[in-house]
């Protein structure tokens, strides 16, 4: 039996006791996240919501095995955002798999006081199949699904019957099934009783649990979720990335649903906890983007207070060294690594590494082939 098939459905419950601790701590997370937020000027709030955005389009589509090109991905977002790129409008060949995900996430959350309906529900849709077809495969697009076979989430295996991990409702029950979360979701009452990430929680589940649609209804359904959290925090402002924590913890995001909707039990509050866990990852991923962010300008304002003379290409390697960390650059900085990051000569990235050592930005470890420079003590102090 699945969980639609309990008598109370979809009557959900959770223990608000045990709920308590997770959502403390994603409440705690996501004032920090504002708080930094709050103080970002204009151009470091953009560049923060175009990560953010790009982040959930790549997320999302991963999740569901589509890869997406994150420089077409961020070339879009920054066009939806208005921003630009060295002053001149980002201007880039539109890939179709890239607006439509993007399409979604901009009317899920930057119309989130509008009210969900089964119509806004198949304008997603339709963004994300435009051809009306998943794969070469023809679906119903912007409607509910119709076909008479089961509804099945499975893992096929040769020779052996296939693993039925879960099944939906028939296709006739859909839309009275839809009809039922859209009331919920659109309800005053419940908005102002239950908590917003648990409201959100339940809104994916249930959308999850009833798989409306022929295709992409867990794109849907987290995009559903960011709607939710969206009016919870009554903003259309994207400055954290829900399916990009749940694409790192996919095993959890697959195991979880899985548990929550493969028997007929309405306490779901194993789930709710997981999702909690989720925004409370995601919110502390920004801030420590933000602040990352900040000590990279501190770092470069105290490098080009001491050393304004550097060249362009010190500048280039010097960001590389930078951002790959103490043991993110691997084998170290070589003579061999500045020429083809700087795309100068041999030459001259001999007497540039030496001048950074003179002056003390990079530090020489070995000898011959095995020399190797990194930023200094005192300037990864500025750093980090």
């Amino acid at each position: 039996m699945w969980i639609w098939q309990a008598p109370e459905w979809p009557q959900f419950q959770v223990d608000a006791q045990a709920l308590q601790p997770a959502l403390a701590a994603a409440r705690l997370a996501q004032g920090r996240m504002l708080g930094v937020v709050s103080g970002l000027q204009l151009v470091d709030l953009g560049e923060l919501q175009l990560a953010e955005w790009a982040d959930e389009a790549v997320a999302t589509a991963q999740i569901e095995g589509e890869a997406l090109q994150i420089n077409s991905v961020r070339a879009s977002a920054a066009r939806r955002l208005g921003l630009t790129q060295s002053g001149r409008a980002v201007l880039q060949q539109r890939e179709p798999r890239v607006e439509a995900t993007l399409d979604v996430i901009e009317a899920a959350v930057q119309h989130w006081s509008e009210p969900l309906s089964a119509e806004r529900l198949f304008g997603w849709h339709a963004a994300l199949f435009p051809t009306g077809r998943s794969g070469i495969t023809p679906i119903v697009v912007g409607g509910w699904r119709e076909h008479p076979e089961p509804m099945q989430i499975v893992t096929p295996r040769l020779g052996q019957p296939d693993v039925v991990h879960y099944q939906a409702p028939d296709s006739r029950d859909v839309p009275a099934q839809m009809a039922r979360l859209i009331g919920w979701f659109n309800d005053a009452t419940v908005a102002s009783r239950l908590d917003g990430l648990v409201r959100a929680a339940i809104a994916h589940l249930w959308l999850e649990a009833i798989h409306p649609f022929e295709d992409g209804n867990g794109r849907i359904g987290r995009a559903l979720a960011d709607l939710a959290m969206a009016q919870d925090l009554r903003s259309g402002q994207r400055v954290f990335s829900l399916s990009r924590q749940m694409w790192l913890d996919r095993a959890g995001y697959y195991r979880e649903l899985q548990a929550a909707t493969s028997q007929p039990v309405l306490d779901v509050t194993p789930w709710v906890r997981w999702f909690v866990g989720c925004v409370e990852q995601a919110c502390l991923a920004t801030v420590a983007q933000v602040q990352g962010a900040a000590r990279k300008s501190a770092f470069w304002a105290a490098l080009h207070a001491a050393h304004p003379q550097l060249t362009a290409s010190q500048r280039k390697v010097l960001n590389k060294l930078y951002d790959a960390g103490p043991d993110g650059f691997i084998g170290g900085m070589s003579t061999e690594k500045y020429t083809a990051i700087a795309q100068v000569s041999r030459a001259t990235a001999y007497r540039e590494l030496t001048d950074l050592v003179a002056l003390g930005v990079l530090v020489k470890r070995g000898q011959g082939r095995g020399t190797r420079y990194a930023l200094a003590g005192v300037l990864e102090g500025v750093g980090g």
